[in-house]
């Protein structure tokens, strides 16, 4: 073995991990000797209690920098679960209504046919604003009033509420203007004073400049590895491809300060794998977390409701069955993609990460990394780490 495979190999393991998860361990071990991991956390509670809180490996490329404890990663599209929450929490306040039209609290929207679309349709991924049709630049996607207003006035690729098509980027700023429209927040702001504030998480959409220096950096997938996602890429139709690639985002975009000043609230959130349990761990805990109530039981069971199985016109290559996304977040179903509960639900972001919440086994999960996997969903890192605590329960 050469010095510098043997380097690769050696990923020291750090944290706390109950007996009884030792198999979860030994799968984030298994991660770095043999699945490509570069850096990573995983944090598991149950019922409340943390069992498993492990970090490891590097957070930058050229492995001059350890993975630390408080180190903070980009969770692409795991930030729509926390969003997500955001409009669960005003609805829990009768200050939003669900199945109200979404131009009640926001005009403009009405455009283009829009007047019947729901707000419910947009935390489902059923408004058919998967993309916009017309070209969107990067610099464009930093604008916040620019980027919505073009939202406001675009038409819909189908039928609004009849099938689910993936909102990659266009997500976070449907259900952000409609929480800023109600609340007077973006997002971020809201979401930092209502919950991640008061209970103390570290974890925001997009990052501060100060906490720039405990940023890990996202990586390519290896290029030997791309094939997989050349071939779904080869399968995309205009709709996908407006909703995957305009604009054009990855691990060199995300990397830079722009990306991290903007506020891109699917898929823009930074945190620690600790952060995201805790968030994906108000829903395990049915609106709980810590012993403070965030949203009312039911109010947490109704993020769960889902709105039809059927294949993505966004994703569909990706999964072997058909999926089902509830208000805000996807179900395990038959993929399993949350352990074997189909009722168990969470958010996978691009390259690999995920939050994870089983209220019936009150299991909360947060799995983040650097090194980004070529898959859609259900990367084999993460599904070792999901399989491993379902075995261990």
């Amino acid at each position: 073995m050469s010095e510098q495979e043997q380097q690769e190999n050696e990923s020291p393991v750090h944290g706390h991990c109950d007996p009884r998860f030792t198999a979860v361990r030994e799968a984030f071990e298994e991660n770095f000797r043999d699945r490509g991991e570069l850096g990573a956390a995983v944090s598991v509670s149950v019922d409340g209690e943390p069992v498993v809180d492990l970090w490891g490996g590097w957070a930058d490329a050229a492995r001059t920098r350890p993975w630390e404890r408080d180190t903070l990663v980009n969770v692409w599209s795991t930030t729509k679960g926390p969003v997500a929450l955001c409009a669960h929490l005003l609805a829990d306040r009768g200050l939003l209504d669900l199945d109200a039209p979404v131009a009640d609290h926001w005009p403009e929207f009405a455009a283009a046919g829009k007047e019947k679309v729901l707000v419910r349709h947009l935390l489902s991924h059923r408004s058919g604003l998967s993309g916009l049709r017309e070209p969107h630049s990067l610099e464009e996607l930093y604008d916040w009033e620019l980027t919505t207003a073009r939202l406001a006035a675009t038409e819909p690729w189908w039928e609004p509420g009849t099938r689910t098509g993936y909102h990659a980027l266009t997500y976070g700023f449907l259900v952000g203007e409609v929480v800023r429209r109600v609340s007077g927040l973006r997002p971020g702001a809201f979401l930092a004073r209502e919950v991640t504030g008061p209970l103390g998480i570290d974890f925001t959409v997009g990052l501060p400049e100060e906490e720039s220096g405990r940023a890990a950096e996202l990586v390519h997938a290896p290029a030997g590895r791309s094939s997989e996602q050349a071939a779904i890429f080869s399968q995309l139709t205009p709709t996908a491809i407006a909703a995957l690639a305009n604009p054009i985002v990855g691990a060199a975009e995300a990397n830079s300060p722009r990306w991290r000043a903007a506020e891109i609230p699917a898929a823009n959130g930074h945190g620690t794998a600790r952060a995201v349990a805790a968030l994906y761990g108000v829903l395990a805990g049915r609106g709980s977390h810590g012993g403070r109530r965030v949203l009312s039981p039911e109010a947490a069971e109704r993020v769960r409701e889902g709105q039809g199985s059927c294949r993505d016109l966004v994703l569909g290559a990706g999964f072997e069955n058909d999926t089902e996304i509830a208000l805000g977040v996807w179900l395990s179903g038959s993929n399993g993609s949350y352990g074997p509960n189909p009722r168990a639900f969470g958010h996978d972001g691009f390259g690999g990460s995920c939050g994870l919440a089983d209220p019936e086994a009150g299991v909360s999960l947060g799995y983040v990394m650097n090194r980004m996997g070529p898959r859609i969903a259900d990367d084999p890192r993460k599904m070792a780490l999901v399989d491993a605590v379902y075995g261990a329960l």
